[in-house]
């Protein structure tokens, strides 16, 4: 029976070495980076054994563009460096060596080894890896990868991809499986998890059974997981152009709880859907975007995911009797320096996600020349477009937003009509005293 509790060291994994042709895989030269071939004929000059490996060669077999090539290599990293003139190690807990090839920069690393058995392998209590620099042959490099379909090597002298570990057939069997015991693997570093899922979303894939199972149990492991490291992975997850669906998957396999978990709590409520809606609409626009080579923010998509927690606590307080734009102020405030305990959202985010929240309170106010003033602010796009998600939601009334947009394509009669056409709005009465700074009343 699956436990969480039980803590599983290292278990052995089946290695079969497969050789796949070029006559079956299609790998064609063309496709690859000139630096990442250069890089492999320096190595295997020297006599060293040298590869692509990963995400690359994964999405030539499955007829994708890649757009970064790295290279697994037997010689050291000290070894790579002399070859290199070129050349930096970064990374503390396994090195690694980027070499500059003209414009391009190429990621190599050195095979890694088992260590199970070896002093230089260190876990914490939850059995997550905190030293592994360790190295060993090609396949024991391929053992320690991820996933299977990220554990293909390609070798551009004999046009041949390597499989240790049945990459190649669960690549085309469209499946994600995780090499060696999935629970022992998640603990050993919980964002696998995430990139699961990642992965299904990215690639179109399904989750093998076994890769899956655990999910639900170990949620709890990313709690061990650095809070800007988590910042980072969520910006791969949501805003690499298959953010809905990947949110969907999320919300499966209840990974959406420890990385937002007063957001899913209102998401699983019974009175759910204009915030679900919201957050789709949100991911739904940002996916449309980068499909049409736009920009994005993560400020924008951050807004939308604390939006909920930040709407019921305004509520809360607007009903307790206190200012409508007061109330929105502490409640973001609350929101965001309770959250940062979980996702760190670097400050210059920050900034901008207090800014579009606070122009929902200056968009509302449509009379004399706050229009113009509104329409000045430098997130005034970023506040209208926000307007419009929660119009289209359902969270307040047609007509908000089709005032604005009007307005903005209007000349100066044009915007004293709509000004006109509107009651004028009425102030908050000014509070004598400003409230303390309010803690989130979990």
């Amino acid at each position: 029976m699956f436990s969480v509790f039980k803590k599983k060291g290292p278990q052995p994994v089946d290695v079969c070495k497969e050789v796949i042709s070029q006559e079956y895989h299609g790998i064609n030269h063309r496709d690859l980076s000139p630096g990442s071939l250069k890089v492999i004929g320096v190595l295997q000059h020297a006599g060293y054994e040298a590869y692509l490996v990963g995400g690359g060669i994964r999405d030539l077999l499955l007829r994708k563009h890649p757009k970064d090539f790295d290279v697994a290599t037997s010689a050291k990293p000290i070894e790579v460096q002399k070859l290199f003139k070129r050349s930096r190690l970064i990374g503390r807990r396994f090195q690694i060596v980027h070499v500059r090839i003209g414009a391009e920069v190429i990621e190599v690393t050195t095979f890694r080894g088992s260590a199970n058995n070896s002093e230089m392998r260190r876990t914490n209590a939850s059995g997550m890896l905190v030293r592994d620099n360790v190295f060993g042959s090609v396949e024991d490099d391929a053992v320690r990868r991820d996933f299977t379909m990220n554990a293909l090597y390609y070798d551009p002298s004999n046009h041949q991809v390597l499989d240790f570990v049945g990459g190649y057939d669960d690549l085309e069997d469209g499946i994600v499986r995780i090499i060696g015991d999935p629970e022992t693997r998640y603990r050993e570093d919980p964002v696998r998890m995430l990139r699961a899922i990642r992965f299904t979303g990215k690639l179109g894939l399904s989750l093998e059974n076994d890769t899956s199972e655990p999910i639900r149990q170990l949620t709890s492991l990313l709690r061990d997981v650095s809070a800007s490291r988590l910042f980072d992975e969520i910006l791969k997850l949501l805003q690499a152009g298959y953010g809905r669906v990947t949110f969907s998957h999320l919300m499966q396999h209840g990974l959406l709880k420890p990385l937002f978990p007063h957001t899913f709590d209102l998401l699983e409520s019974s009175d759910n859907g204009i915030y679900l809606s919201l957050i789709d609409l949100a991911l739904r626009n940002t996916d449309a975007r980068l499909a049409e080579g736009k920009s994005v923010t993560p400020a924008f998509l951050y807004a939308a995911l604390h939006w909920p927690q930040v709407h019921h606590r305004w509520q809360e307080l607007a009903a307790e009797g206190h200012g409508r734009t007061q109330s929105l102020t502490i409640a973001s405030s609350e929101t965001l320096d309770l959250n940062q305990q979980y996702v760190a959202i670097p400050k210059r985010f920050c900034a901008t996600i207090r800014e579009i929240w606070g122009l929902q309170i200056k968009l509302e106010k449509r009379h004399g020349r706050r229009p113009d003033s509104t329409l000045e602010h430098p997130r005034f796009r970023a506040g209208y477009d926000f307007l419009l998600l929660r119009e289209s939601a359902g969270e307040i009334m047609v007509g908000l937003g089709e005032w604005w947009t009007n307005y903005q394509v209007s000349d100066e009669s044009q915007r004293r009509e709509l000004v006109a056409s509107i009651e004028e709005d009425f102030e908050e009465v000014p509070k004598r005293h400003l409230l303390k700074k309010y803690r989130y009343r979990e």
